[in-house]
């Protein structure tokens, strides 16, 4: 089991490398909402670096489902239902990462290719690559739902599974909350989404690296005899 969990953890770590560098650094540089000329500058200057965010959030999605997977044969004999929705729910995730960034790509070929700029003129063209940026942004927001919600089945498995801390079962309960909240704000209330993001994601950082330090530092608790379904040697009664 600690071997299994530690593959988990390998595959988590590639999950926060891909996806931080993605998502924390490569998307904030080249969107620039209500701007288009201001983005196409950002993309045109950094055209490759978009090129490898590209890669980087389709091989995010990939780690994405491998940790799921393990984490499936790590925990689906707590409850097998709650592990089944935990796989499914990062395979929509990682299949709407996967499409947002179709639309990062072709951003980026818009942006550089001069052919779009004669079909539809410079305004045109710097529009078409906001819209599309746009769409990869509120997409990314959309799939933190199911970003957000697998932590809640695996938050319950475990809590109830003795493998890890109960109390980093609740807290990746509180994660998805923390993302649900953030999703709905950001698309009601913009401005407020904004400004509220930082304090939001605060209740995930700590259960996701919590999750993820313990995984690949620890691996799980040894399982109890009771959890095995083992019955503990009986004493050999005195003559």
């Amino acid at each position: 089991m600690k071997r299994l969990a530690r593959i988990a953890g390998v595959f988590y770590l590639f999950v926060a490398i891909f996806g931080g560098f993605a998502e924390g650094i490569v998307d904030p540089m080249l969107h620039v909402a209500g701007d288009a000329a201001a983005t196409v500058g950002n993309v045109v200057a950094n055209a490759g670096l978009a090129r490898i965010g590209v890669v980087a959030h389709v091989v995010n999605g990939v780690f994405l489902v491998l940790l799921a997977m393990t984490l499936y044969l790590l925990l689906n004999h707590v409850q097998k239902n709650a592990a089944r929705w935990m796989v499914v729910l990062v395979a929509v995730a990682a299949g709407i990462t996967s499409l947002n960034a179709v639309f990062q790509f072709e951003a980026v070929q818009v942006a550089t290719d001069s052919s779009y700029a004669a079909a539809f003129g410079t305004a045109g063209s710097n529009a078409l690559v906001l819209l599309l940026l746009d769409i990869q942004h509120y997409g990314t927001l959309a799939a933190q739902v199911s970003f957000g919600l697998w932590l809640a089945p695996l938050g319950y498995l475990a809590y109830r599974s003795g493998l890890f801390p109960k109390a980093l079962g609740v807290a990746l309960v509180v994660a998805t909350i923390s993302y649900l909240v953030h999703v709905l704000v950001a698309f009601l209330v913009p401005d407020i989404g904004a400004q509220a993001k930082p304090l939001l994601a605060i209740a995930p950082l700590i259960a996701e690296v919590w999750l993820l330090g313990y995984l690949l530092l620890k691996g799980v608790r040894s399982p109890r005899i009771a959890d095995r379904g083992i019955a503990a040697p009986v004493a050999p009664m005195p003559a």
